[in-house]
């Protein structure tokens, strides 16, 4: 069952990236596409953020030079399987090369091993437990989960997490409003997410 004030908020995510005008949009997923995605994907969209793709897709434009994606709108309908799995393995990768290069180590999983190689293979070990985050925007992400809405989006880049909303709502005045004045005193996201929200 899809909470109300999931689909309100998707709905009024929607709205407000469509006034910024800087994107077109094809129709919204339907019931049937969804099922399709979650099934050969392995995970619920979060209410808003499923109600936000219902509303209607975001349609990629050509990138500018230096940017870092150049589809940075996950392509749910007819995107290249193998680019969707990259996207949702984004954050988990991220991790593991902090693990491997950066001396990264999450606290929660006990003493680091001293062999590199072995610190990489517990941790291996212990990401597939981790919740799933899914991808908005470039490293924008979301938490997967039907019945769950009103997250913080999270910009994810390895193990450098950072609000980027409070939801998906004041997520899209973050980025894409280019009229945003400064973040005001009274803006606190709290993260709602096991091990991510640790990270932030």
């Amino acid at each position: 069952m899809i909470s109300n004030e999931g689909v309100r908020l998707g709905a009024e995510a929607a709205r407000r990236l469509a006034q910024t005008g800087l994107y077109e949009f094809e129709s919204g997923l339907t019931d049937v596409e969804f099922e399709r995605i979650e099934q050969e994907f392995g995970f619920e969209f979060a209410d808003d953020h499923r109600a936000f793709l219902a509303a209607g897709l975001p349609v990629n434009v050509p990138p500018e030079e230096g940017q870092t994606w150049s589809k940075p709108w996950p392509e749910w309908r007819s995107g290249d399987p193998e680019r969707l799995r990259d996207q949702l393995g984004w954050p988990v990768e991220g991790v593991l090369f902090d693990v491997e290069r950066n001396a990264f180590w999450y606290e929660a999983w006990g003493e680091r091993p001293a062999d590199a190689a072995a610190a990489l293979a517990t941790a291996q070990r212990r990401l597939p437990d981790v919740p799933l985050l899914v991808p908005v925007y470039g490293h924008r992400y979301l938490p997967a989960g039907r019945g769950s809405f009103g997250h913080p989006v999270l910009s994810v880049w390895q193990t450098d997490i950072i609000y980027y909303g409070l939801d998906l709502v004041d997520y899209m005045h973050q980025e894409f409003d280019e009229a945003r004045s400064d973040v005001d005193e009274t803006w606190g996201p709290r993260a709602t997410v096991p091990f991510w929200r640790d990270l932030l």
